[in-house]
């Protein structure tokens, strides 16, 4: 017997594009229908834009199902999935939609295929309000490997606003289930470095001016470690023209962090450097192990775990707690979100625990 159809209300707490996102890969995982409605209803432009209707599609065809009110614009829709297949699957917003958000909805679907999948993904590799796909091949990545995630992602072109023109192809291999973690030992920061670049037509000398800004920045509060920001200037490998800056922090026990900030018409390149540069103390002062970026990308993973998962975190986003939200709503698990009170723990300091339900993938 089928299971009764799920309605998620897409207007709740975050809103946004996130909630689609978790409803979907765990709809796809769970093999139950979900009807989402009011989506992005807060939004200035609410409904699906494009980089949300190629990712529902994405996730679509991954378990060869069907979508209901796919469309630009739609305020409702109904995923109802079937099988989870292997394969070589293209998503396409033909905008500088985030490349790292379409995989954010389709790694965990992939995860239970029955044979390794190859994903193509297009559109902004360096977008606004998302993460950088830097930031998902350095910290993403590693993290969600400790779960037993293997991935490779191959970066063939970048792509920046408004063109989009990027493209990643991740190569997923199927899991049988996924390991819990537990996050708890921050340790000391061990190294610190990154990268500052220009793309297209934008002069050399930006990359260097958001790179030197940042370092300083850095060194006000850490003055022992060697900084390495690497400046960077592409010319074949990108689509359009885009200036940016990621710097990423890793600590003696593996956990790591990253603050980045793109550039816009106008804006000064060293307030770029800063703001990528505050943005990375600010989560390495509250003493978490992972950022407040990778906190609500590994809910998901921590809800399909078999067994308990603890990550130390700095102050819990709307994201978390949205996506924390939807996975109780859609899965068995059960989350706790306490202060941690330990020696090293600031005010901010918080442990995000949960029993997984331990999904497991069927083809195994």
């Amino acid at each position: 017997m089928a299971a009764a159809m799920v309605e998620m209300d897409g207007s709740i707490m975050e809103g946004g594009g996130q909630i689609l996102r978790v409803s979907a890969a765990l709809s796809c995982i769970n093999g139950a229908s979900i009807r989402i409605n009011k989506i992005r209803a807060g939004r200035g432009t609410p409904g699906l834009r494009p980089q949300h209707l190629s990712g529902l599609e994405l996730v679509r065809d991954i378990c060869c199902g069907n979508l209901e009110g796919g469309s630009v614009g739609s305020t409702e829709v109904t995923l109802t999935p079937g099988k989870i297949k292997a394969g070589n699957h293209t998503a396409d917003p033909q905008t500088a939609g985030s490349v790292g958000l379409l995989l954010q909805v389709s790694l965990p679907c992939a995860l239970y295929a029955d044979g390794p999948s190859e994903l193509c993904l297009k559109g902004g590799t360096n977008a606004d309000m998302a993460p950088q796909i830097d930031y998902t091949i350095k910290v993403f990545k590693p993290i969600v490997e400790k779960f037993g995630v293997h991935f490779n992602c191959d970066l063939r072109m970048r792509g920046y606003y408004p063109k989009g023109g990027g493209e990643v192809v991740a190569k997923v291999s199927p899991v049988s289930e996924l390991s819990p973690v537990n996050m708890t030992e921050r340790g000391t920061i061990s190294k610190i470095y990154g990268r500052s670049f220009v793309a297209g037509v934008l002069p050399y000398k930006l990359a260097k001016d958001m790179a030197t800004t940042a370092t300083r920045v850095i060194r006000r509060e850490i003055k022992d470690l060697y900084i390495n920001i690497q400046t960077l200037q592409e010319k074949d490998m990108a689509c359009g023209s885009g200036n940016g800056i990621i710097i990423i922090a890793e600590s003696s026990t593996g956990c790591i962090f990253a603050g980045s900030a793109l550039g816009k018409k106008g804006v000064y390149p060293d307030k770029v450097g800063f703001e990528a540069a505050e943005m990375l103390l600010r989560n390495i002062r509250h003493n978490g192990c992972v950022d407040e970026f990778l906190q609500d990308q590994l809910i998901l993973f921590m809800a399909l775990a078999n067994g308990i998962s603890r990550i130390r975190t700095g102050p819990v986003t709307l994201h978390t707690k949205t996506a924390i939200h939807v996975a109780e709503q859609l899965t068995q698990a059960k989350f706790t979100v306490t202060k941690a009170d330990d020696e090293n723990a600031s005010n901010d300091t918080y442990i995000i625990e949960c029993q997984g339900v331990g999904v497991t993938n069927p083809h195994f």
